[in-house]
Protein backbone atom coordinates (compact mmCIF):
# COMPACT_ATOMS: atom_id res chain seq x y z
CA UNK A 1 0.00 0.00 0.00
CA UNK A 2 1.39 3.80 -1.18
CA UNK A 3 2.29 5.75 1.91
CA UNK A 4 0.07 9.24 1.85
CA UNK A 5 1.71 11.95 1.42
CA UNK A 6 1.83 15.13 3.83
CA UNK A 7 -1.07 17.94 4.09
CA UNK A 8 0.27 20.90 4.89
CA UNK A 9 -1.47 24.24 5.68
CA UNK A 10 -0.76 26.96 3.94
CA UNK A 11 -0.93 30.87 5.82
CA UNK A 12 -1.61 33.40 3.36
CA UNK A 13 -1.00 37.25 3.90
CA UNK A 14 -3.93 39.01 5.96
CA UNK A 15 -3.08 42.43 3.69
CA UNK A 16 -1.98 42.76 0.43
CA UNK A 17 1.46 43.04 -0.29
CA UNK A 18 3.01 41.81 3.10
CA UNK A 19 4.81 38.64 1.61
CA UNK A 20 8.03 39.44 2.45
CA UNK A 21 7.12 40.32 5.96
CA UNK A 22 4.80 37.90 7.24
CA UNK A 23 5.44 34.39 5.29
CA UNK A 24 8.32 32.69 6.39
CA UNK A 25 11.43 31.51 4.67
CA UNK A 26 10.99 27.93 5.90
CA UNK A 27 7.34 28.08 4.76
CA UNK A 28 8.50 29.07 1.22
CA UNK A 29 10.85 26.24 1.26
CA UNK A 30 7.32 24.13 2.04
CA UNK A 31 6.12 25.32 -0.83
CA UNK A 32 8.58 24.59 -3.19
CA UNK A 33 8.13 20.85 -2.70
CA UNK A 34 4.40 21.02 -3.63
CA UNK A 35 2.93 20.52 -6.78
CA UNK A 36 -0.85 19.90 -6.02
CA UNK A 37 -2.73 22.53 -4.04
CA UNK A 38 -6.37 23.10 -2.66
CA UNK A 39 -8.04 26.75 -2.55
CA UNK A 40 -10.77 28.06 -2.29
CA UNK A 41 -9.89 30.46 -5.34
CA UNK A 42 -7.36 28.54 -7.81
CA UNK A 43 -6.81 32.59 -9.59
CA UNK A 44 -6.12 33.85 -6.19
CA UNK A 45 -4.07 31.10 -4.89
CA UNK A 46 -2.17 31.17 -8.24
CA UNK A 47 -1.30 34.78 -7.77
CA UNK A 48 -0.21 34.29 -4.29
CA UNK A 49 2.17 31.63 -4.86
CA UNK A 50 3.52 32.90 -7.63
CA UNK A 51 4.37 36.12 -5.55
CA UNK A 52 6.39 34.33 -3.26
CA UNK A 53 9.02 33.78 -5.90
CA UNK A 54 9.30 29.98 -4.84
CA UNK A 55 8.54 28.36 -8.86
CA UNK A 56 10.34 29.67 -12.36
CA UNK A 57 6.28 29.02 -13.21
CA UNK A 58 3.20 27.92 -11.70
CA UNK A 59 1.74 26.91 -14.78
CA UNK A 60 2.90 23.45 -14.00
CA UNK A 61 1.12 23.31 -10.46
CA UNK A 62 -2.65 21.41 -10.00
CA UNK A 63 -4.98 23.79 -8.13
CA UNK A 64 -8.34 22.44 -7.38
CA UNK A 65 -11.41 24.50 -5.61
CA UNK A 66 -12.20 23.34 -2.22
CA UNK A 67 -14.54 26.10 -0.45
CA UNK A 68 -18.18 26.07 1.25
CA UNK A 69 -20.14 24.43 -1.60
CA UNK A 70 -18.02 21.35 -1.54
CA UNK A 71 -19.46 18.26 -0.15
CA UNK A 72 -18.02 16.07 1.89
CA UNK A 73 -18.73 13.15 -0.62
CA UNK A 74 -16.14 15.28 -2.91
CA UNK A 75 -13.06 15.08 -0.89
CA UNK A 76 -11.98 11.29 -1.90
CA UNK A 77 -11.46 12.42 -5.23
CA UNK A 78 -9.74 15.72 -4.44
CA UNK A 79 -7.19 14.29 -1.98
CA UNK A 80 -6.75 11.87 -4.52
CA UNK A 81 -2.84 13.03 -5.18
CA UNK A 82 -2.29 13.37 -1.22
CA UNK A 83 -3.90 9.36 -1.42
CA UNK A 84 -1.69 8.03 -3.79
CA UNK A 85 1.59 9.62 -1.87
CA UNK A 86 1.81 13.37 -2.93
CA UNK A 87 2.19 16.08 -0.40
CA UNK A 88 -0.61 18.35 -1.05
CA UNK A 89 -1.12 22.14 0.00
CA UNK A 90 -4.18 23.76 1.62
CA UNK A 91 -4.22 27.79 0.76
CA UNK A 92 -6.66 29.82 2.27
CA UNK A 93 -8.08 33.51 1.04
CA UNK A 94 -6.38 35.43 4.24
CA UNK A 95 -4.72 34.19 7.52
CA UNK A 96 -4.22 30.26 8.35
CA UNK A 97 -6.18 27.64 6.89
CA UNK A 98 -8.74 25.54 8.73
CA UNK A 99 -9.82 28.68 11.27
CA UNK A 100 -13.35 30.03 9.87
CA UNK A 101 -12.33 28.56 6.34
CA UNK A 102 -13.39 25.29 4.04
CA UNK A 103 -9.87 24.15 4.19
CA UNK A 104 -10.99 22.48 7.70
CA UNK A 105 -12.95 19.89 5.94
CA UNK A 106 -9.80 18.28 4.37
CA UNK A 107 -8.11 18.29 7.31
CA UNK A 108 -10.86 16.57 8.90
CA UNK A 109 -10.80 14.28 6.18
CA UNK A 110 -6.73 13.56 6.55
CA UNK A 111 -7.29 12.85 10.04
CA UNK A 112 -9.67 10.31 9.79
CA UNK A 113 -7.58 8.36 7.41
CA UNK A 114 -4.67 9.07 9.77
CA UNK A 115 -2.76 10.92 6.87
CA UNK A 116 -0.15 13.30 8.67
CA UNK A 117 -1.01 17.42 8.93
CA UNK A 118 1.20 19.78 9.35
CA UNK A 119 -0.25 23.33 10.03
CA UNK A 120 2.42 26.03 9.09
CA UNK A 121 3.29 29.06 11.04
CA UNK A 122 1.93 32.32 9.53
CA UNK A 123 -0.48 35.42 10.09
CA UNK A 124 -3.64 34.87 12.43
CA UNK A 125 -6.01 38.02 12.44
CA UNK A 126 -7.61 36.50 15.39
CA UNK A 127 -4.60 35.68 17.09
CA UNK A 128 -2.95 38.98 16.45
CA UNK A 129 -5.87 40.71 17.49
CA UNK A 130 -6.37 39.39 20.80
CA UNK A 131 -2.63 39.83 21.43
CA UNK A 132 -3.42 43.61 20.73
CA UNK A 133 -6.71 43.99 22.57
CA UNK A 134 -5.46 43.64 26.29
CA UNK A 135 -8.50 41.78 26.58
CA UNK A 136 -8.61 38.56 28.83
CA UNK A 137 -6.74 36.30 26.38
CA UNK A 138 -7.31 33.20 29.02
CA UNK A 139 -10.42 32.54 28.23
CA UNK A 140 -11.78 33.51 24.66
CA UNK A 141 -14.30 32.02 22.31
CA UNK A 142 -14.31 33.09 18.67
CA UNK A 143 -17.80 32.89 16.57
CA UNK A 144 -17.12 33.68 13.21
CA UNK A 145 -20.15 36.11 11.72
CA UNK A 146 -22.78 37.55 13.62
CA UNK A 147 -26.42 37.15 11.75
CA UNK A 148 -26.42 39.75 8.81
CA UNK A 149 -30.38 41.23 10.20
CA UNK A 150 -29.87 44.06 12.82
CA UNK A 151 -32.16 42.12 15.45
CA UNK A 152 -30.96 39.23 14.68
CA UNK A 153 -27.25 40.44 15.14
CA UNK A 154 -28.46 42.55 18.49
CA UNK A 155 -30.14 39.97 20.48
CA UNK A 156 -27.13 37.62 19.51
CA UNK A 157 -24.49 40.07 20.82
CA UNK A 158 -26.71 40.52 23.92
CA UNK A 159 -25.95 36.69 24.47
CA UNK A 160 -22.45 36.96 24.38
CA UNK A 161 -22.45 39.93 26.33
CA UNK A 162 -24.15 37.88 29.28
CA UNK A 163 -21.67 35.22 29.16
CA UNK A 164 -18.64 37.31 28.41
CA UNK A 165 -19.92 38.88 32.15
CA UNK A 166 -20.54 35.42 33.54
CA UNK A 167 -17.39 33.74 32.67
CA UNK A 168 -15.14 36.52 32.29
CA UNK A 169 -14.47 35.60 28.52
CA UNK A 170 -13.19 37.44 25.50
CA UNK A 171 -15.60 36.97 22.55
CA UNK A 172 -14.29 37.10 19.06
CA UNK A 173 -16.23 38.15 15.81
CA UNK A 174 -15.06 38.77 12.04
CA UNK A 175 -17.32 40.60 9.53
CA UNK A 176 -17.35 41.51 6.03
CA UNK A 177 -15.34 44.39 5.10
CA UNK A 178 -18.47 46.52 3.76
CA UNK A 179 -20.44 45.61 6.93
CA UNK A 180 -17.81 47.05 9.45
CA UNK A 181 -19.66 50.28 10.57
CA UNK A 182 -23.24 48.14 10.65
CA UNK A 183 -21.69 45.50 12.79
CA UNK A 184 -19.97 48.46 15.13
CA UNK A 185 -23.49 50.30 15.47
CA UNK A 186 -24.68 47.01 16.33
CA UNK A 187 -22.11 46.55 19.50
CA UNK A 188 -22.65 50.11 20.39
CA UNK A 189 -25.98 49.90 20.47
CA UNK A 190 -26.31 46.79 22.48
CA UNK A 191 -23.41 46.30 24.60
CA UNK A 192 -23.30 48.12 28.37
CA UNK A 193 -21.17 51.64 28.36
CA UNK A 194 -18.39 49.86 30.62
CA UNK A 195 -18.02 46.62 28.20
CA UNK A 196 -14.60 46.50 26.74
CA UNK A 197 -14.50 46.63 23.23
CA UNK A 198 -11.82 46.32 20.38
CA UNK A 199 -11.55 46.69 17.20
CA UNK A 200 -8.68 45.41 14.82
CA UNK A 201 -8.26 47.01 11.49
CA UNK A 202 -6.33 45.86 8.50
CA UNK A 203 -3.95 44.03 10.98
CA UNK A 204 0.21 43.67 9.17
CA UNK A 205 -1.01 46.10 6.74
CA UNK A 206 -0.37 49.84 6.13
CA UNK A 207 -3.67 51.14 7.81
CA UNK A 208 -3.47 48.80 11.02
CA UNK A 209 -5.60 49.73 13.69
CA UNK A 210 -6.09 47.93 17.05
CA UNK A 211 -7.94 50.10 19.30
CA UNK A 212 -9.92 49.14 22.88
CA UNK A 213 -12.18 51.52 24.63
CA UNK A 214 -15.45 51.32 26.74
CA UNK A 215 -18.26 51.61 24.98
CA UNK A 216 -18.94 54.66 26.91
CA UNK A 217 -15.84 56.01 25.15
CA UNK A 218 -16.73 54.84 21.73
CA UNK A 219 -19.56 56.74 22.00
CA UNK A 220 -18.38 60.05 22.51
CA UNK A 221 -16.88 60.12 18.59
CA UNK A 222 -18.09 59.06 14.99
CA UNK A 223 -16.36 56.57 14.09
CA UNK A 224 -16.11 55.28 10.22
CA UNK A 225 -14.56 52.14 9.99
CA UNK A 226 -12.29 51.65 6.22
CA UNK A 227 -13.70 48.60 4.00
CA UNK A 228 -10.58 46.37 5.03
CA UNK A 229 -10.40 43.09 7.34
CA UNK A 230 -11.45 43.76 10.75
CA UNK A 231 -12.15 41.48 13.96
CA UNK A 232 -14.05 42.64 16.55
CA UNK A 233 -13.99 41.71 21.06
CA UNK A 234 -15.58 42.55 23.88
CA UNK A 235 -15.46 41.92 27.34
CA UNK A 236 -18.32 42.59 29.94
CA UNK A 237 -17.09 43.29 33.47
Amino acid sequence: MTKPGTLFLIPNVIAEGTADEVILPGVKQVIKGIQYFLAEDIRTARRFVSSLKVFDSVEALQFSVLNKDTDAAELNNLLKPLINGNDMGIITESGCPGVADPGALAVAFAQQKNIRVVPLVGPSSLLLALMGSGLNGQQFSFHGYLPVQRADREKAIADYEKDSRKKGVTQIFIETPYRNNQVFESFLHTLAGDTLLCVAVDITGPAESIKTRKVSEWKKHKTEWPKLPAVFLFLAR
